[in-house]
């Protein structure tokens, strides 16, 4: 059977949550809670010495820990529904737009609130090592996700989905990241985003998005 080490409450074990719902793949789930630090413990560095979540060990004792390889792993694995697009075409915009959901959005929401917050001092980044806080990034990472905002709403404009014709990982990620946002407060704006709005309404008919 599959475990997954889930956090309920941070944004990249949800990506990996919504992936094996959409997947329809059969799990176990484990929680780590990141508040009390759990994921600093010597029972979890022993799983996962990144001491990060989400992590994946697969029925063949395969540990993956981060979303690039769980998301790999599922799709080679459970090709039905393909996530990652089925043309030469397709999968190179669909990766395309990930990396542009991760990098101008999850990776600034991050920089504004690890940098940002006085929960976090010592926490600007994750893993098992401690980084000062630089509070000019959070400033630039919250200034990064309302122009994520902005491009995101353009593209929706135009497309129903985040990338290609149809649901892909990457409009799972652009959930996580829109949603996630919310804690710099930064949501979109009826007036500035109609279309972000609408495909976000959209995504909240798909039962995995509940999760």
């Amino acid at each position: 059977m599959i475990t997954l080490y889930d956090c309920a409450t941070a944004p990249s074990p949800r990506r990996a949550r919504i992936l094996l719902a959409e997947k329809g793949v059969p799990h176990e789930t484990i929680q780590v809670d990141l508040r009390q630090g759990e994921q600093f413990s010597e029972a979890y560095r022993q799983v996962n010495p990144q001491c990060t979540v989400p992590a994946l060990r697969t029925d063949e004792g395969l540990l993956l820990t981060d979303n690039a390889a769980i998301t790999a792993y599922l799709e080679a694995r459970y090709p039905e529904p393909p996530l990652l697009g089925t043309t030469p075409a397709e999968k190179a915009e669909i990766a395309s737009w990930n990396w542009r959901v991760e990098f101008e959005g999850l990776l600034a929401i991050a920089e504004a609130l690890r940098n940002g917050s006085p929960a976090m001092a010592n926490r600007a980044l994750p893993g098992p090592v401690d980084y000062g806080q630089i509070p000019e990034l959070a400033q630039r990472g919250v200034r990064r996700v309302q122009q994520f905002f902005a491009d995101l709403n353009a593209r929706l404009a135009e497309h129903a989905f985040v990338a290609g014709d149809r649901f892909s990982v990457a409009d799972i990620t652009a959930v996580v990241a829109v949603d996630f946002a919310r804690v710099i407060k930064v949501k979109p704006d009826e007036a500035l985003h109609p279309h972000l709005l609408r495909w976000r309404a959209a995504m909240g008919g798909r039962p995995a998005m509940s999760l």
